[in-house]
């Protein structure tokens, strides 16, 4: 725990009440600045990793969409200046989740100025492989959310200046898809946040908060004029995004989560909402419409965590004996229907069923979180 851990859940309280959900496209304080480079022992703390392994993405894809391996090969963009003549940008929307389509540009060619954005931003990146189109950040925190007053600035002038903290941290998991029209940019966002461990409020812990779709529409749209889209254009298209579009829920039937989407969008979709609920996706087969995935470590540490799986017991197998998190393992398969919709299932590693209280409760998990 950090010496400054009641000052910053302090601070944190404070701020948060005073923060509007009004606030115009585009016009979020940010001064983001990442924990990372600190490697002396007074440095904070730094969330728990909720980083997946890399993935093997070996198959081809349906529908004559490519994926950012078939580009390793393309020749990299030494020099972002072409990019930036872009003005064939849009952001869409699908209930709370919001992506770029850049329209006319492989990902190898929006590589290198997407890794010099999120370090604009003052993130550190941690992971990244451009053969997979998967990027992420390490921890950071807003110190916009931070009074500018002037004992902050003296201790930041003795080297103290942490003894400020908002007591929050993001991160960002980009991921990058290819298709015929151009590329799709997906911004997800993961949370923390540092609260008291009990009613002493002697020690504090870190634990998940929820992802902030605001903030990724937020970061979506610098990126955009980044690429070279007026701020005008820019706030105009997060602006068309604000309003959630009325859409009845997707249903669950006879076990499966029924989507609206067709397969191609539900892909995708679905690959982002594991990436926001802490799921590591250990291995995918898109010719096959399946996601391999297991809870992230941090996520099944304590039954408490708070997160995805937290409330499922899935640590219980069916005889009651306990179950090591690393040992579980799910398939989560989509598969097009013939109405254009597609259906979702969760299923254990050899595709055989779950338990009906089991798959009802992380369907709908899922169910919310795609709406």
């Amino acid at each position: 725990m950090k010496r400054s851990a009641s000052v910053a859940i302090l601070l944190a309280t404070g701020l948060l009440a005073a923060c509007s959900s009004t606030q115009q496209p585009l016009s979020k304080n940010l001064d983001y600045k990442s924990d990372a480079p600190k490697t002396t022992g007074n440095s904070l703390e730094v969330p728990p990793d909720l980083t997946a392994p890399q993935v093997q993405n070996k198959y081809n894809l349906p529908n004559g969409v490519v994926s950012a391996t078939d580009d390793a090969t393309a020749p990299a963009v030494s020099s972002p200046v072409a990019v930036n003549q872009l003005d064939n940008i849009k952001m869409e929307r699908a209930g709370t989740q919001r992506w770029l389509l850049v329209g006319n540009k492989k990902a190898a060619e929006l590589w290198p100025v997407l890794k010099a954005f999120w370090q604009e931003n003052g993130f550190v990146i941690k992971t990244e492989d451009p053969s997979l189109g998967i990027m992420e950040t390490d921890w950071a925190e807003n110190r916009a959310k931070l009074p500018n007053d002037g004992l902050r600035k003296l201790l930041e002038t003795v080297g103290l200046g942490s003894v400020y903290s908002t007591g929050e941290r993001d991160k960002f998991r980009i991921r990058l898809e290819n298709t015929p029209q151009g590329t799709e940019v997906y911004f997800s966002h993961r949370g923390m946040e540092e609260v008291y461990a009990d009613n002493s409020k002697t020690n504090t812990i870190w634990q998940a908060r929820p992802a902030d779709p605001n903030l990724e529409a937020e970061l979506l749209g610098r990126f955009m004029i980044r690429l070279g889209l007026t701020e005008d254009k820019a706030k105009a298209q997060v602006q068309q995004t604000l309003a959630k579009p009325v859409k009845p829920q997707d249903p669950i039937i006879d076990g499966q989560l029924q989507l609206s989407d067709g397969f191609d969008r539900a892909w995708r979709r679905v690959g982002l909402a594991l990436d926001r609920v802490g799921l590591v996706v250990t291995d995918r087969d898109r010719s096959q419409g399946l996601y391999y995935v297991k809870p992230a470590k941090s996520e099944t540490d304590k039954e408490e965590s708070g997160g995805f799986w937290s409330s499922l017991a899935f640590w219980k197998s069916s005889d009651g004996k306990t179950v090591k998190p690393s040992e579980q393992e799910y398939r989560i398969k989509l598969q097009e229907l013939n109405n254009g919709a597609t259906s979702l299932q969760i299923q254990d590693k050899q595709g055989k069923p779950l338990s009906d209280e089991f798959v009802k409760a992380a369907l709908g998990k899922l169910q919310t979180e795609l709406q």
